[in-house]
């Protein structure tokens, strides 16, 4: 394994005994063809890429909040979601800039068409990664590890960002290579050596282990993936709650989904703002997630679809995070209603957010489906109410979405985010056409 300038490219190969995998086991599972393609520090490696002067120098992009940073202010301890006071007393040379939104969908644009030129098989997950699955590339005689490379140099050559890739049996361990290998690196998984390779990392680099997870974990001497994998699948419940428990012991046996989803539209829609540290007057962070809510539910009518589930999202002032969920009876892409789910989840977090403060506040809409998927409701139905109780919508959404497409999603606006701001509209991944 070697290191050069930041460059990472290496095969994990188990020594496994010829002979020693079943000649049953299907093609499925010893092939490593499914890429996590990750851009590194995407919006400061656009900054970068853009200025001369700020290459190899510790970036921030952001204001009052950092909203991303290079490599070079991350070996500095700089951290996303830090307030810009405590980013500039770890590293007093720290440059900051303001995000350039429309710079970065473009990039991101530009190298979507890369994926979708190496294989129609593509998972958009967020702006700036994808998932690939690039199995059938092998019946032309291009094996996976040279896809990889391949994607690695055009994305590079054609629109000047560094790119991680990793490769593996499965979109779990793929994307846990891609972190292992960053940044600007290539990692492929061998099948026969996975035990091998993950056994030994830190509980942290497991996809879908946060902070608090895995701080229960070493809580109780468990470090490594090879830790959590000697226990039963019935401690391991025990310990995180039936859901997490279950999943988290298929991710450590190797049981993940081999499929990557390639619908051709995102699975839900989100919109987050980082806010600093506080402490915040409970008004100012209720009007920050209406403010967001307006956003989502906004896209959710452009794109002519209803949720069916709100994901109300935190990140406290020791990093750590929290989500909780509400489903709904009916789907729906109402503002109102979800503007009041979404409250009523942040209600339900107010003892956590009372103690631990809070940093970050983010809202989704999950469990999509297009209009003409939808029951349709009748004159009996319960009437959607607003978020104060009020009647019904009476065609605010509509009116809301009309001024917008004339005049701009800023010309109308709550009055409580008259004074807080709606602070940054980070770009959401487009849905592939």
């Amino acid at each position: 394994m070697t290191r050069g300038t930041h460059i990472f490219e290496h095969v994990f190969v188990s020594l496994v005994q010829s002979g020693k995998e079943s000649d049953e086991q299907s093609d499925e599972r010893r092939a490593a063809a499914i890429l996590h393609a990750d851009l590194d520090a995407f919006y400061a490696s656009v900054e970068q890429r853009d200025d001369p002067a700020l290459r190899g120098r510790p970036v921030a992009v952001g204001g009052g909040v950092v909203l991303a940073c290079s490599y070079e202010a991350k070996r500095r301890g700089v951290r996303t979601a830090m307030g810009g006071r405590q980013a500039r007393a770890l590293c007093p040379d720290l440059l900051v800039v303001r995000p350039r939104f429309d710079a970065y969908l473009e990039a991101s644009r530009r190298v979507f068409e890369i994926f979708r030129d190496t294989t129609p098989q593509v998972q958009g997950v967020s702006i700036d990664e994808a998932f690939l699955d690039v199995a059938g590339l092998r019946h032309i005689d291009v094996p996976p590890p040279q896809v990889a490379a391949r994607l690695r140099r055009r994305v590079r050559e054609t629109v000047g960002l560094p790119i991680t890739v990793g490769v593996a049996r499965t979109p779990f361990l793929a994307k846990v290579a891609s972190r292992v290998a960053k940044p600007d690196g290539l990692l492929v998984v061998d099948p026969a050596g996975e035990d091998a390779f993950l056994h030994p990392l830190p509980v942290e680099l497991l996809w879908g282990v946060g902070e608090v997870t895995a701080t229960k974990l070493r809580d109780r001497g468990l470090a490594t993936a090879g830790d959590v994998a000697a226990l039963p699948e019935g401690v391991l419940r025990g310990m995180l709650g039936p859901a997490a428990g279950r999943h988290l012991y298929a991710v450590v046996h190797g049981r993940t989904p081999v499929r990557i989803v390639t619908d051709g539209r995102r699975g839900s829609v989100g919109a987050q703002r980082a806010i600093g540290r506080g402490p915040h007057a409970a008004d100012f962070v209720r009007a920050a997630l209406l403010g967001l809510v307006d956003r989502v539910s906004r896209r959710l009518r452009e794109g002519e679809r209803l949720a069916s589930t709100v994901v109300l999202r935190l990140r406290f002032d020791d990093y750590s995070r929290a989500t909780r969920s509400r489903s709904l009876p009916v789907p729906t892409d109402s503002g109102a209603l979800l503007a009041a789910v979404a409250c009523a989840l942040l209600d339900a977090a107010a003892p956590l957010i009372l103690t631990r403060g809070v940093t970050l506040v983010g809202v989704a809409v999950t469990g999509l489906e297009p209009h003409r998927f939808v029951q349709q409701s009748f004159a009996f139905d319960e009437p959607r109410r607003d978020v104060d109780g009020g009647g019904p919508d009476g065609g605010l959404d509509t009116a809301r979405d009309e001024i917008a497409a004339r005049f701009g999603s800023r010309t109308l606006t709550r009055a409580s985010l008259l004074r807080t701001g709606d602070g940054f509209e980070a770009p959401q991944l487009p849905d592939a056409r």
